[in-house]
């Protein structure tokens, strides 16, 4: 927030202000005011429906949305990145995907996402029931804080006479029925049917060559491994799955010998699963169901957490995960025993960008599709694509003599994109979730927010359009020609609740389509030496335990690299001295940090039972221009209090 705001976690009141938008979701297509909500404790929620940070956040309020019912009012303030995600009919569709159960204000143009300062994705601000911000909140793992700010505003105002006790005006929308609801991933089975994951019916199912008759559904219950108030992990049965998401048929013989068929992505409870297709029977393959928070991981598979799995393949020996939650990539090493899998970091550090080379030193954003296919160039057995959608990029992994390497193809940033055909340095694309292996060595992208399906040829590096017109296509599989047809791409059109047969042209035709950049407000900082700060004030009954040294860090870059003259990398601490080029002009500075928070007072000993330690984080992406007479620091919030 801005230092106007930052104010208001020193001590300054600020009166919160007004909601206003395009329009309201979820309330019957009636306006909510702060009035309307005076003498309720109000906890906005900014968010966008395309970021994985957000979606966890939505999983961890809604405890609290239960337990605090008749004081608490939560509101969604949708301020979008993408320009699909303005257009209101997506924003409908997204808020029914997620189960967003609370009023929703939609903000396409950022009125109150500016009158509110937010500079991130997800922030989360508090409101009392006199109508001032008491505390704001970036990133996800504020569940615990909030829950305690939350009963402390109900006491404090209980005891004043200014809670005022109700009914939410959340209005659910009338519920729509269809065979698939938002599916997610296709793989095409040996007999010619299809397997797709039916994501927002928690199932998996089996159609057959029509693409519409079901032959068989596994699962189809929500189930959910989660975490409860002690910090013990509840475990579904393993056929319970909550909004799965990527399948990966295995090779004949791993099937063989592992005694299941498919892999399946487990979305929301961070779980990795395997089925066996004969009898429908389960087995968890990796996972605790306990969301991973910290930035790194490793070991036996059933005691490692993870973070969103989005998407697997078999490359090189094993399953990797496109494991969105974290901006990285992941492998799953199969044993004949499941006890005995093991995963590890296969690429990316967590920071959330592009950057290319050595796999352990990449950086993915949000990874959430992925193919094998054999190598071009004829030196390598194969490459593994990677549909990075935060980035709107395609972009490979390669093993080669010094290791596994990782390679950009298209895609421009975290805040660049569009439907634009051509030279891949000069191709743009728009949130893609998936990329398919084509019979002739290119790849076909879904391009989600486009609507379209993309090909990328590696040899000239070209992209092109196969096919537009798709409610947002998520995923697609290859249909080998038969009886003398041509063949053709079994699209995932999740939007549309469908799977769609499209022939595979001989041609792919060129679009010369709109750029687009992500319209945030720069902001302006001094040339030359700026201070970064960022603001952690840990929660009530919280402390930052400092018995190993300093719990928290920070870790800056920015780009371009030039902006950033001193200051860059990784250190403990919550400050840096930033040494910015003023000939550079412009750019975004990319900022994480990372605090360790205990129950008690860990400095003295006095730590209650079943004290459990916590994790805040996150990642910022800030466009700043340099500009003379501007201020020379600036300030963050990862958890700020009146």
């Amino acid at each position: 927030m801005t230092a106007q705001a930052h104010g208001t976690a020193r001590g300054t009141r600020l009166r919160a202000p007004e909601l206003r938008g395009r329009g309201w979701l979820n309330t019957g297509e009636v306006e909510v005011s702060l009035a309307d909500l005076r003498g309720r404790v109000v906890v906005l929620d900014f968010w966008t429906f395309c970021c994985v940070n957000c979606l966890h956040v939505l999983d961890e309020l809604r405890p609290l949305e239960e337990e605090y019912a008749d004081s608490l009012v939560l509101i969604g303030v949708h301020s979008p990145k993408f320009e699909h995600e303005a257009d209101p009919d997506a924003l409908a569709a997204a808020v029914e995907r997620y189960a967003v159960h609370h009023p929703v204000l939609d903000d396409p143009e950022l009125v109150t996402w500016q009158a509110y300062t937010a500079r991130a994705w997800p922030t989360l601000v508090v409101i009392d029931p006199e109508g001032y911000i008491v505390a704001s909140m970036s990133g996800e793992g504020h569940a615990h804080g909030l829950r305690v700010l939350i009963e402390e505003l109900i006491a404090e105002h209980r005891a004043k006479g200014t809670l005022r006790e109700g009914v939410s005006p959340y209005t659910p929308p009338p519920p729509a029925q269809t065979a698939l609801r938002f599916p997610g991933k296709v793989v095409a089975l040996d007999d010619g049917s299809f397997l797709v994951s039916d994501t927002a019916h928690h199932g998996v199912v089996q159609l057959e060559a029509d693409l519409e008759t079901e032959r068989r559904r596994f699962g189809g219950a929500v189930g959910r491994a989660g975490v409860d108030r002690t910090g013990e992990v509840r475990v579904g049965q393993p056929g319970l799955l909550n909004e799965p998401q990527g399948l990966l048929l295995l090779p004949p013989e791993v099937r063989a010998r592992v005694g299941y068929d498919v892999v399946v992505a487990d979305s929301v409870n961070h779980q990795v699963k395997g089925l066996r297709l004969a009898d429908g029977a389960w087995t968890v393959l990796a996972g605790t169901g306990r969301q991973l928070r910290e930035r790194s991981g490793g070991g036996p598979a059933l005691k490692q957490d993870l973070s969103t799995p989005w998407d697997v393949a078999w490359f090189a020996d094993r399953v990797v995960i496109a494991m969105a939650g974290t901006h990285q990539l992941w492998a799953l090493h199969l044993a004949t025993d499941p006890a005995e899998n093991t995963v590890a970091v296969l690429g990316g550090t967590t920071a959330e960008g592009i950057r290319d080379g050595a796999a352990d030193e990449a950086w993915f954003a949000q990874p959430s599709g992925l193919a094998t296919a054999p190598a071009p160039d004829g030196e390598r057995s194969t490459r593994l694509w990677v549909a990075d959608s935060e980035t709107s990029a395609l972009r490979s992994l390669d093993l080669t003599d010094e290791g596994f390497t990782v390679t950009t193809h298209v895609g421009q940033g975290l805040f660049d994109f569009g439907h634009r055909d051509g030279p891949a340095a000069e191709a743009l694309l728009q949130h893609p979730l998936g990329v398919t292996a084509l019979p002739d060595g290119s790849v076909a992208v879904s391009d989600t927010y486009n609507g379209a399906i993309r090909r990328f040829d590696p040899v000239t590096g070209e992209v092109s359009t196969l096919a537009t017109g798709l409610a947002e296509p998520s995923d697609a599989v290859v249909e080998p020609a038969s009886d003398g047809g041509p063949a053709a791409l079994v699209v995932v059109e999740s939007a549309a609740h469908r799977l769609t047969r499209i022939p595979l042209p001989d041609k792919a035709t060129r679009v010369d389509g709109l750029a687009h950049r992500t319209q945030r407000p720069r902001t302006e900082v001094a040339p030359d030496a700026v201070d970064l700060t960022v603001t952690f004030t840990p929660p009530t009954g919280q402390k930052l335990d400092r018995r190993w040294g300093d719990p928290t860090r920070l870790m800056v870059s920015a780009t371009p690299e030039s902006l950033l003259r001193e200051g860059a990398g990784s250190a403990e601490g919550l400050t840096r001295r930033l040494v910015l080029d003023p000939a550079v002009g412009d750019g975004v500075l990319h900022v994480s940090v990372q605090a360790a928070a205990c129950d008690g007072d860990p400095d003295t000993g006095e730590v209650p039972e079943h004290a459990a330690c916590h994790l805040y984080q996150q990642d910022w992406g800030i466009p700043v221009v340099l500009t003379p007479g501007a201020p020379a620091e600036l300030a963050l919030d990862l958890r700020g209090t009146r």
